[in-house]
């Protein structure tokens, strides 16, 4: 499964400006799997400024829908070569 939030966060800021808190405010260690989330986000490139949540969240939805229209696309694409009578098999030697 992607992980659509890393893929958002790198569209900030040039690329890999973030880390992750390791430890809550008490000192007490955060596991590993929950540490990636919007309040363990950490600056740690000067200069980098921590987006709004919300601006993560909209680009997350612009990741996902260009990917679903890529998704569309091909099957779009199939379905048209199906209608000049190409078969499954001359489509799969096609595109794949």
């Amino acid at each position: 499964m992607k992980d659509y939030l890393q893929l958002a966060l790198t569209t900030f800021n040039g690329g890999m400006w973030y880390g992750w808190k390791k430890y809550n405010d008490d000192g007490s260690r955060i596991p590993d799997a929950e540490r990636k989330n919007y309040k363990n986000i950490i600056v740690i490139k000067d200069g980098a400024i921590k987006p709004s949540e919300e601006e993560i969240n909209t680009k997350i939805q612009e990741l996902k829908d260009a990917e679903q229209a890529a998704i569309d696309k091909k099957a779009s694409g199939k379905q048209k070569l199906k209608d000049l009578g190409l078969d499954d098999a001359e489509i799969n030697a096609l595109i794949g």
